[in-house]
């Protein structure tokens, strides 16, 4: 192909075009920034959950931390007479599925 022809391939088409893009970046980001622009902002309902909600350092207080607790839990398994409450662990287990098949349904 000489320079200045049109090319025969379909392929080829597509590449001089990607590279015109190429040559105008900034025409075309400013084309994108001006469509963003005008466009109407689109309101959407966003839920956060409550895990997430935990791990925002402004929402959490100085009062959910007990070191005290934590003392007294660790000396209690290093000295192995820390016991496990089964019973509340699966309460705890059933009661978090029923929430979360509960917010599932709607």
């Amino acid at each position: 192909m000489k320079i200045g022809q049109t090319p025969e391939l379909p392929g080829a088409g597509a590449q001089s075009g990607l590279a015109r893009q190429a040559k105008a970046p900034a025409t075309a980001a400013e084309g994108a920034v001006k469509d963003a622009a005008a466009a109407p902002a689109a309101g959407v309902p966003v839920t956060v959950s409550t895990a997430v909600r935990a791990l925002d350092p402004a929402q959490r207080s100085a009062g959910v931390f007990d070191s005290g607790k934590v003392k007294a839990v660790r000396e209690a398994i290093d000295n192995g007479t820390f016991s496990v409450d089964a019973d509340a662990i699966a309460d705890k287990l059933l009661s978090n599925a029923q929430e979360i098949i509960s917010r599932s349904r709607g």
